[in-house]
């Protein structure tokens, strides 16, 4: 369905699906009198939680991605992204504060199965990116968020010869940061730093994270367990996050370095993690998604790491890599299915 933004009426739209549904109920809440509206963590970092968010301060987060990408009134938006989330309220919040014409499609791993039209701006997972990479020439506007971009998804955007002309940018936000308060343009030239928006600010505190100022969204000094390499006052770069980072025999392995390392030399999915261990603390183990091949086993022995305790201990292959609702892989449920196995 496509819901106008510059004449909309709200009585006037047939809602069918389940998904629709539920994009009516959040038109209902936004444009109800109350001053909040509830959103819905993912969950990948610790259990799931309900909290409330300010409609002025969604506004202020809408106006500037709007104006980054430049899009204006009338422009055609596509949102594919659950609005149980920040990622897909965000969506529809761009799109009323815009004025732009929204298609509301059900949310899936490939979003763009039914489109034949060009649009203007879309936001997706990279799960969903990496099964659209045939139509993502029909969008002229892409942010990618919800999960870090692999080195693999990056290398068939650069080779897809029918993207010229086509911005796509890598996304850096949570929740608690109404989503992106940062880019990092993909296509057409690629760049290491995310850049933030205008009036956001960012720097470390004593353990090498983020601390992110960003008044137009969140009155108060926003501090991250993200580690991070600072350029300026603008610009950084992600290197992981504080949570997730390995203690193996005395050292300090960032998995999410690792797995981008990896992930140049072969397409499956992988995840660096550690598990309980006598003498090391934590043994580095290296899960693939996928079954063990003669080609695969190869290339991952061929790769040159920087540190030798940057080795894994132990490969494992597992069929699925679990993930959360929007994508995200689910390191804590990872963990637990690893620790079964071991």
């Amino acid at each position: 369905m496509l819901i106008n933004f510059n004449n909309l009426n709200i009585n006037n739209l047939s809602f069918q699906t389940d998904f629709e549904s539920k994009t009516k109920i959040f038109l209902e809440e936004w444009f109800s009198d109350g001053s909040t509206v509830k959103v819905q963590t993912s969950g990948s970092t610790g259990t799931p939680k309900i909290f409330e968010i300010e409609k002025n301060k969604m506004v202020n987060s809408a106006v500037m991605t709007c104006n980054f990408l430049g899009l204006k009134e009338d422009d055609k938006a596509l949102l594919c992204l659950p609005v149980e989330y920040i990622s897909g309220k965000m969506m529809v919040v761009r799109s009323i504060v815009r004025k732009l014409r929204m298609i509301v499609a059900e949310p899936s791993l490939k979003p763009l199965e039914h489109l034949n039209e060009e649009i203007d701006f879309c936001a997706m997972t990279p799960l969903q990116v990496e099964n659209s990479l045939d139509k993502l020439h029909l969008i002229k506007n892409l942010i990618i968020g919800g999960a870090a971009v692999s080195e693999s998804l990056k290398r068939k955007i650069a080779q897809n010869k029918r993207l010229e002309g086509i911005r796509i940018f890598e996304t850096y936000g949570m929740s608690e940061t109404l989503s992106h308060i940062a880019l990092k343009q993909l296509m057409p030239e690629p760049e290491d730093y995310f850049t933030a928006f205008e009036n956001v600010s960012v720097s470390l505190d004593e353990r090498g994270c983020l601390k992110i100022f960003a008044p137009n969204v969140n009155a108060e000094v926003l501090q991250t367990n993200d580690l991070v390499e600072i350029k300026n006052e603008k610009q950084f770069k992600f290197l992981g996050r504080i949570d997730n980072v390995i203690n193996s025999g005395g050292s300090k392995v960032f998995p999410e370095t690792l797995e981008a390392l990896v992930k140049k030399e072969i397409p499956n999915e992988v995840v660096f993690t550690g598990v309980k261990d006598e003498s090391l603390g934590q043994k580095l183990i290296l899960v693939i998604e996928g079954s063990a091949t003669d080609d695969l086993n190869k290339k991952v022995a061929g790769i040159s790491f920087e540190k030798s305790f940057h080795k894994p201990k132990e490969i494992i292959f597992i069929e699925k890599i679990p993930r959360t609702p929007n994508g995200k892989v689910n390191r804590i449920e990872l963990n637990k299915i690893i620790a079964g196995r071991l």
